[in-house]
């Protein structure tokens, strides 16, 4: 682990990092659930990182989700309920008040063996970049997914990083892979409405760094692959209903513009009808269509309760 001396967290989150990027006191979040032989080798992957977290944080919910994890060092386990923005929270509440930037992950997430620098040198490059996200060269929630050995064969077939960042603001950071500036998220935390896989959890949580001032950017240096790993996601009806209530809900909230909630429940529904007569064998397309009619009911009778999710 680094065990570089850092300055201490500035007060603002229009503050620079410590003079060296190197010096940033990092901690790495991992919330996970089910699936320790994955987090076990994409926690080892970490080791590659050519700055290396002073601190790992995985938030899980029994014994059996870390493994061997729990004996490395460096390396806190907590437990409690289950839930991606519960267990975010959970450990951003153990995050030390010392430290600069905090990173949160999936934990079937692999980055680029440069991925902790290029993020740390985009926040020092601005001080008023919030939160960033990374360039994801390969998504396997779009498909299948990837096994860790795909994964890593995507990324060892990097020869160049880019040599210029290049920085563009988003909407919100995408939740596999997000990096922010601890100072600008003091206080903040993940809406524990937003049920089991959360849905929009991280847009919502953008959408809050943005109403406090920051800014919430995507660049094109930290470079990763989200394996998309099946095993651990909801039924397919919890999440279709997450799918409509859970945009409409952070339009309330004014944390997601109404043009981008309507934008994203009528792809979600529109595809879930088209592909229900030929679904994806790792996709239960019904459930999902079944779980957005009961979310569209809902929504026409005043009901924007994203927490029924986790009872149907």
């Amino acid at each position: 682990m680094n065990s570089t001396v850092c300055s201490q967290v500035a007060p603002s989150g229009e503050m620079r990092l410590p003079s060296s990027v190197r010096q940033a006191k990092v901690c790495l979040i991992f919330p996970t659930l089910g699936r320790a032989e994955v987090l076990e080798r994409v926690v080892a992957c970490v080791d590659s990182q050519t700055v290396q977290p002073d601190l790992i944080i995985v938030s899980c919910v029994t014994d059996e989700d870390v493994g061997k994890l729990a004996s490395r060092p460096g390396l806190l386990v907590i437990k409690g309920r289950p839930g991606s923005s519960v267990q975010r929270n959970r450990a951003l509440d153990h995050v030390p008040d010392d430290f600069d930037v905090v990173i949160i992950l999936d934990d079937d997430f692999l980055m680029h063996r440069t991925w902790i620098a290029e993020l740390l040198k985009a926040l020092d490059s601005d001080p008023s970049i919030a939160c960033v996200t990374g360039t994801v060269l390969a998504d396997g929630i779009h498909g299948p997914g990837y096994s860790i050995e795909e994964g890593q064969a995507i990324l060892a077939s990097v020869t160049d990083v880019p040599d210029s960042l290049s920085v563009a603001s988003t909407g919100g950071p995408y939740g596999c892979n997000m990096g922010f500036r601890a100072s600008s998220i003091a206080g903040l935390r993940f809406d524990e409405r937003l049920v089991l896989y959360g849905w929009q959890e991280d847009r919502d949580f953008g959408g809050q760094i943005w109403n406090r001032g920051g800014r919430v950017v995507r660049i094109n240096t930290a470079l990763g692959v989200h394996l998309g790993v099946k095993r651990g996601r909801v039924s397919g009806r919890k999440l279709g209903y997450s799918q409509v209530i859970n945009p409409l809900y952070l339009v309330r909230k004014k944390t997601m513009p109404r043009r981008d909630a309507l934008d994203h429940v009528l792809r979600n529904v529109a595809s879930n009808i088209v592909r229900s007569f030929a679904p994806e064998p790792w996709i239960d397309r019904r459930g999902r269509l079944g779980g957005n009619l009961i979310g569209l009911w809902d929504f026409v009778r005043g009901r924007l309760t994203p927490e029924r999710a986790a009872k149907l």
